[in-house]
């Protein structure tokens, strides 16, 4: 089972034709609003990938909704808060020419508290996952608390901030951050990647795949990307970490579980939208990514 400490997120996306200027007011022609947030995103996709997902976060009375929509996309909510503010949001325009400018305010993801992840987490089972990412507070506490208890600790390092990686670096045996937030972690810590005392540590390259770096095998491994036409990246992060973990907590090997994680974050970016269009395994299993 995977415990998500994440965010949960309204995405609202205003459709303008062109970015307002300073002091300008300028009417959409179009509104939507989605349910996001990279924990929400996760949580999303590893129920979709096959596994029990229980998200521990924080909504505001606006956000009832975010809470009903993870529920029926399978993941369990017992332990999301509703307290007495805004729920999270991002406000993004969206301009014909495809520029955009994002306004996020972070609510009552900001409100999570150290008695709300223990109250989480005094239900988990040696072996379960915590996963982590950087839009909540107390993530040092969950850390500590989980590897504590023999939960296996997963991080997202997103938004990245290395001194934040850093502080929760003891407690983590996963780590996944892109190829830039890596050289910056190294800087950082003043060690290289394969140097860390981290067990498995996952580099996004984009387009270029991944590399799978197991510091305890003291191996390199590295995967092409699947082949498929993106029309918009939004989330294919987010799917792809949350894919793993699923896949690693079905006990799939890493491999298997990275190549896994690798066709639903390929699927993703075809599919315009953040946490209500991820791909279930039906749907990577229709597409024949074998056939490929």
């Amino acid at each position: 089972m995977i415990w998500n400490l994440g965010s949960i997120n309204a995405d609202n996306f205003y459709y303008l034709r062109h970015l307002p200027a300073p002091g300008e007011t300028i009417a959409a022609h179009d509104f939507r609003q989605g349910l996001g947030g990279k924990g929400a995103n996760m949580s999303v996709a590893a129920a979709r990938a096959g596994t029990r997902v229980m998200h521990i976060g924080a909504v505001g009375p606006d956000g009832k909704w975010t809470v009903d929509r993870l529920l029926e996309y399978g993941v369990e909510t017992q332990h999301i808060s509703m307290i007495d503010t805004a729920t999270g949001h991002a406000n993004i325009c969206v301009a014909e020419d495809g520029e955009n400018s994002i306004v996020l305010f972070s609510g009552a993801n900001h409100q999570i508290t150290t008695q709300m992840i223990g109250a989480a987490l005094a239900e988990a089972s040696p072996g379960d996952f915590l996963l982590m990412q950087n839009e909540t507070l107390g993530q040092r506490f969950a850390a500590q608390t989980a590897h504590t208890l023999g939960l296996r600790v997963a991080y997202a390092a997103a938004p990245f901030d290395a001194e934040i990686v850093a502080q929760v670096l003891p407690d983590i045996d996963l780590l996944v951050l892109n190829e830039v937030e890596a050289e910056a972690l190294e800087k950082t810590t003043g060690a290289r990647i394969d140097a860390l005392p981290i067990d498995d540590i996952i580099v996004t390259l984009g387009a270029e795949g991944c590399k799978w770096v197991s510091n305890k095998a003291k191996t390199v491994q590295s995967f092409p990307a699947y082949p498929v036409k993106a029309i918009d990246t939004t989330g294919a992060g987010d799917t792809f970490t949350g894919y793993l973990i699923a896949a690693l907590d079905r006990k799939l090997s890493m491999p298997d579980a990275i190549a896994l994680a690798m066709q639903a974050g390929a699927l993703m970016v075809t599919r315009q939208g953040t946490a209500d269009v991820i791909p279930d395994l039906k749907d990577i299993q229709d597409h024949g990514f074998d056939e490929d």
